[in-house]
């Protein structure tokens, strides 16, 4: 399998906190691999180092090139994607709007505004409404979407579940099984375990900024001694 996002010892800092130490993470073409543990054990700072938001050292390899000093935008342009935590729509634009913000110039994108729009129905309707006043599932549609629009080849998504009722999780574990399904690899950080177990590959746990436990969702299934150290609450 083609390696399309490869961390090698990773270390990453908040000033002089040192928060990952060591992180090996791979993501191979066409796959969802889920990272999971507890709040605040460094799930969030693996994304955010990946994408250039946080320092770090060590290796950041996406599609073979190594990502370490690249701002965060000429990251973007290479084709990874991140949906953050806190969703970081534009409120006071419409749907519409916030989707053609996501288009990046110059570069022909397999996604169409049309596309979203068969994918959420929802954002259909809603294309003409300010961002700000829509609830917190179809916010999550529209960040997902907006994140799409921009062509990536592999998207990071950080809890994309959080705070949605449960009918809108298993629309939003569903379109991302579609996404796979068109070619996108995909790495989530996600609270839910039954979710990120039904939709993924392979999974990682985490726990005090290392990689605790590297396997397949039959293989967590089975260890009992990792889910309660490491999972369960």
């Amino acid at each position: 399998m083609t390696a399309m996002l490869e961390l090698k010892n990773l270390h990453a800092y908040y000033g002089k906190s040192h928060v990952l130490h060591g992180v090996d993470l791979v993501v191979n073409e066409g796959e969802i691999v889920s990272l999971l543990g507890r709040n605040g054990v460094g799930r969030s700072t693996t994304v955010k180092a990946a994408m250039g938001q946080v320092d770090a050292t060590g290796s950041i390899l996406f599609k073979g090139e190594e990502m370490i000093g690249l701002k965060a935008f000429q990251i973007a342009h290479k084709g990874l994607g991140y949906v953050p935590e806190n969703r970081d729509i534009f409120p006071t634009l419409t749907v519409e709007q916030n989707l053609i913000l996501g288009e990046k110039k110059g570069r022909k994108s397999r996604w169409t505004l049309n596309d979203m729009y068969q994918m959420f129905p929802r954002l259909r309707e809603r294309q003409h409404t300010p961002a700000g006043v829509m609830s917190g599932g179809e916010q999550q549609m529209l960040t997902l979407c907006r994140t799409l629009m921009g062509d990536p080849d592999l998207i990071m998504i950080d809890e994309p579940t959080e705070g949605l009722a449960p009918k809108i999780v298993d629309l939003v574990a569903e379109y991302l099984s579609a996404l796979k399904n068109r070619g996108i690899s995909i790495l989530l950080v996600e609270q839910k375990l039954a979710i990120a177990l039904e939709i993924s590959q392979r999974v990682y746990v985490m726990g005090h900024g290392s990689i605790v436990f590297e396997g397949t969702p039959a293989q967590l299934r089975e260890n009992d001694a990792v889910r309660k150290e490491w999972l369960e609450v």
